[in-house]
């Protein structure tokens, strides 16, 4: 389980260490940085995908996510006194992401190239990367090392080179992880290959959920749901089938979910009290729909090492919420949950549970913060220097 998500210089995120809990719930006002929280947590996972120069392209470059506001913000300039400037910079340009958990912690620097005459003379540059085991990184408690195309392994009090060549553009996870040489990074790249993001399940007249697909065993539902039905069937039969029967009950009051299988396509039939026939996910309205797929989501017979699901509530009545919390909240008792959600009555569900972290973000001189973090009440946390 992760304990603790830092940030640095990411959009509006210039400085923030968020503690993290079993059920995580992320709230503010629009324009909070509830996004920008969001999308880092994607950024991080794709080092483990050898992915994250690709991802930041896709946002417009490392230039375009980078804190737009000057380095320092004095007093003077917070109270309005003098106009919000940038001074010399004290710093190098960078961007940081990096976690804690219960096993390991891990950082990430990435920066400008250095000026060369490659066509890809864009491309930002991993400068840092370090792993360590503990709540928080110190000297005597880091296990991999690496600055710029050099990566050092911890071998007892001393030090192993493990690699000197290393490319600029990919994580040291897609480069050195040797279940011999480095164990660390192995397992830690494939725990964070585990997590599991679902953002937005598509359900309009042509969402790949409505329509009959081939069927495999599927302990995992995709990501745009299409293969919904199989991912059902695949619960009731090494699953926990009680359970999503319950969740169907809890929701939906006399209803039951079964799976049709015609010439190895599946498809869901939803029967409901008081009508002669079931109904086809065709058939179904968004919100229904919508609410099968976590349902399915959320009871995958594979829990996966942290879940994040970006506003679940879109298109569902404001009726299904608290029955969409519990379902949340006893899916935390197996797996660690990130929630992001502006809907209050979801939120205040939420609240209700026991293991609830709620990491309110509101925007203070352009900057995110967590509402009533003061500079002690912050998890610990180091970065690594240049």
């Amino acid at each position: 389980m992760l304990t603790t998500l830092a940030i640095a210089h990411y959009r509006s995120l210039h400085t923030l260490v968020v503690p993290m809990g079993r059920l995580n719930l992320v709230t503010g006002a629009n324009g909070s940085g509830k996004s920008s929280l969001y999308r880092a947590l994607r950024l991080l996972a794709e080092t483990a995908q050898g992915g994250v120069v690709p991802a930041l392209a896709r946002e417009g470059g490392l230039q375009s996510t980078l804190w737009a506001g000057p380095e320092t913000l004095s007093a003077r300039m917070r109270r309005g006194e003098v106009p919000v400037e940038g001074g010399p910079r004290q710093q190098p340009v960078s961007l940081k992401l990096g976690f804690a958990g219960e096993d390991f912690g891990y950082a990430i620097d990435l920066g400008l190239p250095v000026p060369s005459q490659s066509l890809f003379a864009r491309d930002p540059e991993i400068k840092r990367e370090v792993i360590w085991g503990g709540p928080f990184l110190r000297q005597g408690n880091t296990l991999v090392d690496r600055r710029g195309a050099l990566v050092r392994v911890r071998d007892g009090r001393d030090w192993r080179v493990a690699a000197e060549h290393l490319n600029p553009f990919e994580s040291l996870f897609a480069q050195i992880a040797d279940p011999r040489d480095a164990p660390e990074v192995l397992q830690l790249r494939e725990t964070i290959r585990g997590w599991r993001f679902y953002d937005h399940f598509r359900a309009d007249a042509d969402a790949p959920a409505r329509l009959p697909q081939l069927g495999t065993r599927t302990p995992v539902l995709s990501h745009d749901g299409h293969d919904l039905a199989a991912a059902w069937a695949t619960i009731r039969e090494i699953g926990d089938a009680e359970a999503l029967d319950a969740a169907v009950a809890d929701a939906f009051p006399g209803a039951r979910v079964e799976v049709l299988v015609d010439g190895g396509r599946f498809s869901l039939q939803f029967r409901q009290h008081g009508l002669l026939r079931p109904l086809s996910a065709a058939e179904l309205s968004d919100g229904t729909l919508r609410y099968l797929l976590w349902i399915a989501a959320l009871h995958t017979p594979r829990p996966p090492p942290l879940m994040v699901l970006n506003e679940p509530e879109t298109s569902l009545h404001p009726d299904l919420l608290p029955a969409l919390a519990r379902l949340i909240d006893g899916a935390s008792q197996r797996t660690q949950v990130w929630v992001v959600s502006h809907a209050t009555r979801l939120i205040a569900a939420l609240e209700q549970s026991s293991d609830c972290n709620p990491v309110q973000l509101v925007k203070r001189d352009s900057q995110t913060v967590i509402d009533g973090q003061g500079m002690l009440d912050a998890p610990a946390w180091h970065w690594p220097e240049r």
